[in-house]
């Protein structure tokens, strides 16, 4: 079994296929999404921990059982009914199945400052990041049509919200409406930039004035990181985030012996549901090899044995 990407969804893929019995090498580039952040949040039984810790552990739990981590980049990959062949730096890796755990990159506005303060002054997600600025000074920075929405949900945690219209310009009048009625400020004009001191954020800047926020929360495009499944022919489907690729609730992918689990295909997979959609990934891979060991199980009374192959 051969696992792309070394995240919560791949070594929890990992993990439940090795206890499995299965044979299963990861190839991960260690550059996770949330590198920058110091903390995670909202994930049971490791709330506050750093997210790099928990890959920490994470690998050094598969590693127990014998699963070979290998830090470095796939170079290509093939697949057909027969089995997956993937290419690293390292040489040719072959397998009957594939998981593609690879998730997705945050392309953030082009808004100096902001790319320095991802994931301490500047953050996307309320569930992870509101409870810690309760009560204080949120601005959210518009980048879409969801970004009123961002601004609303955000109120529950603070009733200091900001909302900067940037270029996406003024709210419709329902909309300015809304946010007035929840006292919800809004600041009209482009970003020029985020105002920081000592590596500490203190302000939206905006053409003519600087308004004091304790947090950004905005919106970046949310990229997906499957160039690989791309490559392999996987169905894509457009929707309001742009083109995915196409995976059922298991994780299988349109293409013989390749799946994909965690936010390469769901933007909605945090920490925790990449953990559990990653061992729901596992769960479906190893049944459909059990199908194949009993389709290759040699004929009774036979004596030929079926032949060894990283699974």
């Amino acid at each position: 079994m051969i696992i792309i990407g070394g995240g919560p969804a791949g070594l929890s893929a990992a993990l439940s296929l090795r206890r499995a019995r299965r044979q299963v090498i990861v190839v991960d580039q260690a550059q996770p999404r949330n590198r920058t952040a110091p903390h995670m949040h909202g994930v049971l039984g490791h709330d506050g921990l750093p997210p790099l810790e928990l890959l920490e552990k994470g690998r050094t739990e598969v590693a127990k059982y014998g699963v070979r981590v290998i830090v470095g980049n796939v170079i290509s990959a093939r697949a057909d009914e027969q089995g997956v062949e993937v290419t690293t730096a390292d040489g040719v890796i072959r397998a009957r199945h594939l998981i593609v755990a690879t998730g997705l990159t945050d392309e953030l506005p082009e808004i100096p400052g902001l790319r320095d303060q991802w994931g301490t002054g500047a953050v996307v997600c309320p569930y992870c990041d509101g409870w810690e600025h309760r009560r204080h000074v949120i601005g959210v920075i518009a980048t879409s049509s969801q970004s009123v929405g961002q601004a609303q949900l955000l109120r529950q945690w603070s009733d200091r919200v900001v909302y900067f219209a940037n270029v996406v310009g003024e709210p419709d009048e329902p909309e300015a409406d809304a946010l007035a009625r929840r006292d919800i400020r809004v600041e009209r004009g482009a970003v020029v930039s985020l105002v920081t001191a000592n590596g500490r954020l203190e302000g939206v800047h905006l053409e003519q004035r600087t308004v004091p926020v304790d947090v950004v929360f905005t919106g970046p495009a949310l990229r997906p990181n499957d160039a690989l499944l791309r490559s392999l022919g996987a169905t894509t489907t457009d929707g309001p985030l742009g083109s995915w690729i196409e995976a059922d609730r298991d994780g299988r992918t349109s293409v013989p012996r390749v799946w994909a689990t965690g936010d390469v295909v769901d933007p909605r997979a945090n920490v925790s549901v990449s953990l559990g959609l990653g061992t729901l990934t596992a769960g479906a891979v190893n049944t459909d090899l059990v199908h194949e060991d009993i389709e290759q199980a040699p004929s009774v009374g036979s004596s030929a044995r079926p032949s060894a192959a990283l699974s």
